[in-house]
Formats: C-alpha cells, sequence, structure tokens
C-alpha cells in the first residue's frame, strides 16, 4: 500500500527500465475482430488489445535478474549448468528429490498421467482445470471434484474456498473404487473456483487420508507462492512464517507436484514435475526423452532453465507478493464500487465476475460468460476468458458447471493501477446496460479443450 495510507493503489515494488506501447483498436477494428475470430477471444491478435487478461499464464514481466541470467545460458544437449542450477533451487524450495523440467505446466501432467493413470481410473482433485481434466480423460481417467460446497458460492467469505471437502474424499478412499485411485491432486490455488487458496491445516488432513489409504497424493503447484501468501494472512499460527517456510510446510505433506512456472516461476515459458518416487521417476524420465527432450532440459533452452531458477526465488519475495495480491484486490475494490458482481473473496491471481448475477436475465443456453467476455471486449479492448460452460460443460448430455465465471487474470509486474482502473470502468459500464447484452449460439465445437478454438455466433 501507499506509504502514506491514504491510497487503496497497491505499491509496485519495482522501477520499470523497458515499455511497450499498448495498442488502442477502434470499436470498428474490434468488432471486425470479433467477426473474424468467431466470437472466440484466444483468436484475436495482440495488436487488436488493449489490456489483455487472458491469463496470468507465460505472460509476467522478467526482471532484469532473469533477463541477465538469459545470457548465461550453457546450451549444452546434456549436463548444461544452468540445469544443474534449476534443480538445486526446486530441490530447495520443495524437498522433493527428483525434479524433471518441463516446457510447461501441461507437459509436466502429460507426463504425469501418462505414467500413473489407465483407463477406468478415477483422479479425485479440489477442483480440475482445463488442462488437467483434458490430459486426466486423455487417459481414460475419471476426474473428480471434490472442494467444500462454500468453493460453489461465490458470496461465501470462507477464507480457504480452495479446501478438499475431507468427508467426501474419506468415503471415496473407503469404498470400493479405491483400487481405480492411483492418486490424488490439490490444485494451489484453486483456479477454476476463483483462485481461492487451500489451508494447511486442510492439506493436513488430506495428507493423512492418502497416507492411511496408502495412495500417493500429488499437488498442481503453479501458484504455490500465492496461495502460502494466504495461509500466512489468513490461517492462525502462520503469519510469523516466511513464504518458504511455509512452502516446506506444503510440500513436506504432498509425494510430489506438477508446475507450471509460467505463474510463480515469473517466466514465459518452463515447468517441471517432481516427486519422491525414485521408481516413477524412472519412468518419467523415459516419457520425458519421449515428449520433451533429455532430462537436463526437458524441451526448454537451457538459458529458460536460468530465466526459471532465478524466478522460482523471485516469486517468494514477501513484498512482490503483497502487491501482488494488493492488485488484485485493487481491481476488485474498484469493481465493487460501481456495483459489479464477483466471486468473493478475491482470489491470488485475478477478479472473478459472478455471471449469474451479472447476466441475471439470460438463460444458460444463451452461453452468458462468453457472450460477456465478448462485451467486455468491445466496450474497451480487453481480453478476459469465460470459465464456465464453453470451458468445463459438458457438450454430450449439455449439463452446465455449478460456476459460471468471468476471469480477469491480472499478469505479474505487467499492468499499473492506472490500468487497472481503466478496467474496472469498462466493466462497470457493461454492467450499466447488462440488459442490452446478447447471447451467442456455438457454431463450432472441438472434442477436447473446445474453449481454445470453439467459434461462436450471436443469437
Amino acid at each position: 500500500m501507499g506509504s502514506t495510507g491514504e491510497s487503496r493503489q497497491p505499491f509496485e515494488p519495482f522501477r520499470i527500465k523497458v515499455v511497450e506501447a499498448i495498442p488502442n483498436p477502434s470499436p470498428e477494428r474490434r468488432e471486425a475482430a470479433l467477426v473474424r475470430a468467431g466470437y472466440n477471444l484466444f483468436g484475436l491478435l495482440s495488436d487488436e488489445i488493449r489490456v489483455d487478461l487472458l491469463t496470468d499464464s507465460g505472460t509476467s514481466a522478467m526482471s532484469d535478474r532473469q533477463w541477465a541470467g538469459l545470457q548465461t545460458g550453457d546450451e549444452s544437449y546434456a549436463g548444461s549448468r544452468n540445469f544443474t542450477h534449476f534443480e538445486a533451487v526446486a530441490r530447495e524450495i520443495t524437498g522433493f528429490p527428483h525434479i524433471l523440467p518441463a516446457h510447461q505446466g501441461r507437459a509436466a501432467e502429460n507426463l504425469l498421467f501418462s505414467a500413473m493413470v489407465q483407463p477406468g481410473m478415477i483422479v479425485p482433485n479440489n477442483m480440475h482445470f482445463d488442462t488437467t481434466q483434458a490430459h486426466v480423460r486423455h487417459k481414460g481417467g475419471i476426474p473428480q471434484n471434490l472442494a467444500i460446497s462454500e468453493a460453489y458460492d461465490p458470496r461465501s467469505e470462507h477464507p480457504f474456498k480452495g479446501d478438499v471437502n475431507l468427508e467426501r474424499l474419506q468415503a471415496l478412499l473407503d469404498g470400493p473404487d479405491r483400487p481405480r485411485i492411483p492418486l490424488v491432486m490439490v490444485t494451489i490455488t484453486n483456479n477454476t473456483g476463483g483462485g481461492q487458496p487451500v489451508s494447511l491445516t486442510n492439506l493436513t488432513a488430506v495428507s493423512a487420508i492418502c497416507q492411511a489409504h496408502h495412495v500417493p497424493l500429488y499437488l498442481d503447484m503453479c501458484r504455490w507462492a500465492e496461495n502460502a501468501y494466504f495461509i500466512k494472512e489468513r490461517e492462525p499460527g502462520m503469519s510469523g512464517l516466511s513464504i518458504g517456510e511455509i512452502g516446506h510446510r506444503i510440500f513436506a505433506l504432498a509425494d510430489g507436484a506438477t508446475m507450471s512456472a509460467k505463474k510463480d516461476g515469473l517466466v514465459n515459458i518452463g515447468g517441471f514435475v517432481a516427486t519422491r518416487d525414485a521408481e516413477l521417476f524412472d519412468r518419467l524420465k523415459e516419457l520425458l526423452i519421449l515428449y520433451e527432450g533429455f532430462p537436463t532440459y526437458g524441451g526448454l533452452a537451457r538459458r529458460d532453465l536460468e530465466a526459471m531458477a532465478i524466478g522460482l526465488r523471485e516469486a517468494m519475495e514477501f513484498d512482490y507478493l503483497a502487491y501482488r495480491v494488493g492488485q488484485v484486490r485493487y481491481l476488485a475494490e474498484r469493481l465493487e464500487a460501481r456495483g459489479v458482481p464477483i466471486f468473493r473473496p478475491v482470489g491470488g491471481h485475478g477478479v472473478y465476475l459472478d455471471v449469474t448475477r451479472f447476466l441475471d436475465h439470460m438463460d444458460p443456453k444463451e452461453l452468458p460468460g462468453q457472450a460477456l467476455v465478448v462485451e467486455i471486449y468491445r466496450e474497451g479492448g480487453i481480453r478476459t476468458v469465460e470459465i464456465g460452460s464453453i470451458m468445463f460443460g459438458d457438450s454430450e448430455d449439455g449439463s452446465h458447471p455449478p460456476l459460471e465465471l468471468v476471469r480477469l487474470a491480472i499478469p505479474r509486474r505487467v499492468y499499473t493501477s492506472s490500468h487497472m482502473e481503466y478496467v474496472a470502468e469498462c466493466v462497470g459500464r457493461v454492467y450499466a446496460r447488462r440488459k442490452s447484452v446478447r447471447g451467442l449460439r456455438m457454431t463450432h465445437s472441438p472434442e477436447r479443450l473446445r474453449h481454445f478454438t470453439a467459434r461462436f455466433a450471436p443469437l
């Protein structure tokens, strides 16, 4: 926060050395772009966007230390010193002895689920995100979400809405399906449900249940530092611990993890899979050689491994995290001041609009989430993403997920408070004329991960 305490604007703990011009496409160009892209904002070009809140993945601004690290790239095919540095940092943070780099999180998921999931197996999670769910299904598995009931209530102020429903997990592992469960996963923070954190207390209980049933526990740790920040802020007895110390407590409870370092690694590309299981590590290594490259580069330029090693440390800095979470809260406050309904409490990497209340005049069949992202872009050139019926609806039976959200994901160290004010103004104007928003119909629906390439047309 500002030093005087008079401003709610977050204090950026950095100076800006390089700037990039922001495009300002005209309303006419924006409309033409929507038509060309089939009303799917994934199809827009970057110079057709004024503020890009599509994702916080791989969109961070790297630091001077990271850029300097790129110049030390040792591009040896095998045995690069940059891998040695990266491996040491990842081991230090997580405590997992076996680390394999991959080009991003979904590559790490592909390795893990290829090695562990067979057709008919069940993979529990608090809430699967899109690629995690798709990889489970691609291997013939059945993803099952076990988040607590408060996770599905956008107005609940529960501080840890990413928590796993312990009773449901216990019943699942006590039941006849236990032999079909190769692992349990927990996503920190819970991206599907508003970027909400998981408490250390809940994770400890999940770990105990898994150990009692001899089921390995794996984490999707791509936003682990933000989750640790919330534990430090909200969980009793945690305020005196550093982010790293909380991380050690988190990872000590798990058998391994996948990570997209494009989030809490502050890089534009990169990730890894980690495990305590030496036998599984050998299988993962064979798959990595098949899909990604040699185990000491994992599909990455070695200079990117160096940037990832540096970024993993920078993401743990408390001042950075306070600014990071503060900027998200600042946008939320500006939206709520305009009456815009959002998912509460505010999460770690973005603000989620509650579409059901925002567009309460629209039927779910009119795809209100997608209609809202289109309208926000039309209003101000702002790109956001639907997390609802398109991303998680079942196209076979026409069912809709329990949450219909639009995510405004904020890239790390990229935008300032004035950009957030502009976003709030534009979304506020759409909310003021919300009754005029028209629905959409889907004209092209891919079999998997349809939200990336589906096409739509106005009703």
